[in-house]
């Protein structure tokens, strides 16, 4: 009988899948790539249902793979569910709801495949008041946090435990008047500084952490990748990459124990944790990004979180809590 395959969902130009991908052909493992937004135009799904359990069926254009024949799932970064071109927009926004729900449904239920991460499981991880809450409940340590739309309310927090940085809840796309994609970037701010608009949402500040560098702690499973990072001029050093550098560091016993708490709380497999650490060593848990990239690194840190992530979609043939 051939060997189960490893499942790849993501876009086609997900350099991080490549990687994976990589490792996983150089030791002949079968690769399917399936992308959910090349549906229904080049991938056709025959799902079938029975007291035998799920079965059948999905082909790509290059593939095809039996949905029984799934050994483990690497779930990357798919693009958007697609409508056929030419529909009507309500006609296009139901197919939407039906792809997503069907399709993503099946994707979601395959028997003994090990997911990293079920896309579920990434979805409830998303939540960054949920990944503080928990991560308290962990052992980790964060910053004072006030997650709000009261103006006056977080006027005070500024005030007492200034300095104090605003971040968003969610980094989504935000278009300028020239419709170039606006990032909005982590933010001191003062108490003068929280005006009326804060009223329209919930916002999230955060008590500044006095930081000598970021650690980057990206978790596959029991293996651990701390990088050290410097050379950032301010808050937030994604906008310093040109001026970083990178160490490879080990992670002090009490935060191993605290992500691998967390990762089990949520049922996730990998986890991209940010850091930052203050000058008596302590590290200060910012966010986890559950499907986080970590492709940038120098080439010797890459190689190992990629040949962490293909022994697990290569090894493991059960399903891990989804």
């Amino acid at each position: 009988m051939d060997e189960p395959s490893v499942l790849v969902v993501s876009a086609v130009d997900d350099v991080t899948a490549d990687l994976v991908i990589q490792k996983l052909n150089a030791r002949a493992v079968p690769v399917v790539r399936l992308d959910p937004g090349d549906f229904p135009a080049t991938v056709v799904v025959n799902a079938a249902l029975d007291v035998d359990g799920l079965g059948g069926s999905v082909r790509t254009a290059t593939r095809t793979v039996g949905l029984g024949r799934v050994r483990s799932v690497y779930w990357r970064r798919p693009s958007a569910y697609a409508a056929t071109e030419g529909l009507a927009e309500q006609d296009a926004r139901w197919c939407l709801d039906q792809a997503r729900y069907g399709l993503g449904g099946v994707l979601g239920a395959l028997p003994g495949a090990r997911y990293v991460n079920h896309p579920w499981r990434n979805r409830d991880a998303e939540y960054k008041p949920a990944q503080l809450a928990t991560a308290t409940r962990c052992g980790l340590t964060i910053p004072p946090t006030l997650v709000t739309n009261d103006v006056e309310r977080a006027r005070q927090f500024a005030r007492d435990h200034g300095p104090v940085v605003y971040k968003p809840v969610r980094n989504s796309d935000y278009l300028g008047q020239d419709a170039d994609g606006l990032t909005v970037w982590v933010e001191e701010v003062s108490p003068s500084d929280i005006g009326a608009g804060v009223a329209h949402t919930i916002h999230l500040f955060q008590e500044r952490v006095n930081k000598v560098a970021d650690v980057r702690l990206t978790v596959v499973d029991d293996a651990l990748f701390a990088v050290r990072i410097d050379g950032a001029s301010g808050l937030d050093w994604r906008r310093d990459y040109n001026a970083l550098s990178y160490t490879l560091i080990e992670t002090p016993p009490e935060v191993a124990k605290g992500v691998r708490a967390y990762l089990d709380a949520f049922g996730l497999v990998f986890g991209a944790f940010d850091f930052g650490l203050d000058d008596r060593g302590r590290w200060w848990m910012y966010e986890c990004n559950p499907n986080g990239q970590w492709a940038w690194f120098p080439d010797p840190i890459t190689d190992r979180i990629a040949v962490a992530l293909a022994d697990q979609l290569h090894y493991s043939g059960k399903c891990h809590d989804c």
